[in-house]
């Protein structure tokens, strides 16, 4: 997630003081608040913002897996199943969000209904007796096929758990849950209470996690009441000013036409940039006082400003959510997305282009309370089934803990997967991962070519590594590096295909010849 100055419980402490000296700097510092109480449970539970824009769309939409969050690891070496079993069942003993379903109430609204026990099933395949390349073949089938099937809101469960056993100490692990009751953040903390419990029972020990201060259902009663009035209107009030006259479309050259209805399909393309580029980056950070994020916004909007010709750019990114003490533990949906406008216009160098997106950056952070949803309701955007509202590109730093898995014995090794889908034009998603920067770029296939994809990660790459070493760049000078980089791409392509076209010429006179000297010998 982005680095919230409200999320700063679980930013690393000297983020959190960069963060801090920036809020009071502009005036936003983040006042304390009451704790959250257990709500009444004598009832249903209300659903929390997030909650009912997932319900809604499922409502419109039902029996898609737009929703799926699909984790899986390879395991090898000796599985203690019984303990693996055991573990999985704490949890959703632990978490009442793993036990909830949705219904709607006599008002038309949705409710959760939290179930006082559930069992969570392990579904076993042995695979063993499968050759190999046909085994790996079918757990790939099965992943794909598991990520897509979809989830029944109304009767549950919204959390699957899969396991196939591929060869003596083998197994592939898989972990699917609708993002209406979990989130990225939820993912790393299933995954470390996972490794905590397995541990434990597999030496039939009981468990030595503490029980937890609340539940979901207590966080989205409060944030029902707490979120309305005076509240609500003044965070409604910075974003109204904020994003009047914001374009509705960014006009990216694109490969395709835009469909009229977007079909959400969708790839993802993995990078590495090297540890270098990040360190400088980060000496950039430092001396500018602004975060990673903020340096990565300001590159991904200048090359967003390139392609469209637009000075106007509206980029989308999520923040965690968990602003209080309580929520870092909890299984559920907090994320909110948040959006930063900036104005590009006028030729700034940029370290210019930094103060306007720190502007930006931190004018959102300190009203990123509201629900995106409300934001658009209350903003009225133009709406068309071809593309999202108020924005089509998202940019996501990854500061959540990483989903690592650790069962005692066993070797895991995550298994990278895509369910085929996405939600936006571009999502870039980064982390600043011990190699260097790394990532996905997801796009959507109806509008461009993986070439393409590949060609706008270079150029961010070259852009990164140009304001590291030159900040007071002009942006018609970073753009005129990037120009210079297409025709010099242009040009290698040029001498590749001339190069493929001459092959392609000797073979054929190599072919002619061969055929006359095979009729000479005949004759």
């Amino acid at each position: 997630m982005s680095n919230s100055p409200k999320s700063m419980a679980f930013l690393s402490s000297e983020k959190r003081q960069l963060l801090s000296m920036l809020l009071e700097e502009e005036g936003l510092g983040v006042s304390p608040k009451q704790g959250i109480p257990r709500a009444d449970r004598s009832g249903p539970v209300p659903v929390s913002f997030a909650q009912q824009r997932l319900w809604f769309l499922d409502q419109m939409d039902p029996g898609k897996a737009f929703y799926n969050i699909l984790v899986s690891f390879r395991l090898r070496g000796p599985l203690d199943l019984a303990a693996l079993e055991r573990s999985l069942g704490e949890i959703v003993k632990r978490h009442e969000i793993l036990r909830t379903t949705f219904a709607t109430a006599a008002a038309g609204r949705p409710v959760q209904m939290i179930a006082p026990t559930q069992d969570l099933a392990l579904a076993t395949t042995n695979l063993s007796d499968l050759p190999e390349a046909e085994r790996e073949a079918e757990t790939g089938r099965r992943a794909a096929e598991e990520a897509q099937r979809p989830f029944d809101l109304t009767r549950g469960p919204l959390l699957r758990a899969n396991l196939l056993r591929l060869g003596g100490e083998e197994h592939v692990l898989l972990i699917t849950m609708h993002h209406v009751v979990s989130d990225g953040w939820s993912g790393a903390i299933f995954f470390r209470e996972l490794g905590a419990l397995y541990d434990v029972f597999s030496e039939g020990q009981p468990s030595p996690l503490a029980e937890l201060p609340i539940q979901y259902a207590d966080y989205a009663a409060w944030q029902r009441e707490w979120l309305t009035g005076r509240v609500l209107e003044d965070q409604l009030a910075y974003w109204k000013g904020q994003l009047s006259g914001a374009p509705a479309l960014m006009k990216l050259p694109v490969d395709r036409p835009r469909p009229a209805v977007q079909s959400f399909r969708g790839a993802s393309r993995h990078w590495t940039f090297p540890k270098s580029l990040s360190e400088s980056l980060n000496a950039l950070n430092r001396r500018e006082g602004v975060t990673l994020f903020m340096t990565l916004l300001a590159a991904f909007q200048l090359l967003l400003m390139r392609a469209s010709g637009q000075r106007d750019v509206v980029v989308g990114t999520d923040v965690a959510g968990r602003n209080r003490v309580e929520l870092e533990p909890l299984i559920g949906f907090f994320v909110n997305q948040l959006v930063m406008r900036t104005d590009l216009s006028g030729d700034p160098t940029f370290r210019e282009l930094l103060v306007r997106v720190r502007e930006a950056a931190l004018g959102a952070y300190a009203h990123q309370d509201v629900p995106f949803d409300k934001v658009v309701e209350a903003l009225r955007p133009e709406r068309s089934l071809s593309y999202t509202p108020l924005f089509q590109a998202k940019l996501v730093l990854q500061n959540a803990p990483e989903q690592a898995l650790e069962l005692r014995g066993l070797t895991l090794s995550p298994i990278e997967a895509h369910t085929g889908m996405v939600k936006f034009d571009l999502l870039l998603s980064v982390w600043d991962a011990e190699q260097g920067l790394t990532g996905t770029l997801e796009y959507a296939t109806d509008l461009f070519d993986a070439a393409t994809i590949n060609r706008l990660l270079g150029h961010l790459e070259i852009v990164l590594h140009s304001v590291a070493a030159q900040p007071d760049a002009r942006l018609s000078a970073l753009g005129e590096i990037l120009d210079e980089a297409d025709r010099q791409e242009q040009l290698t392509r040029h001498r590749e295909l001339k190069q493929a076209g001459l092959q392609k010429i000797r073979q054929a006179k190599r072919k002619v010849i061969y055929a006359a000297t095979e009729t000479e010998n005949m004759s």
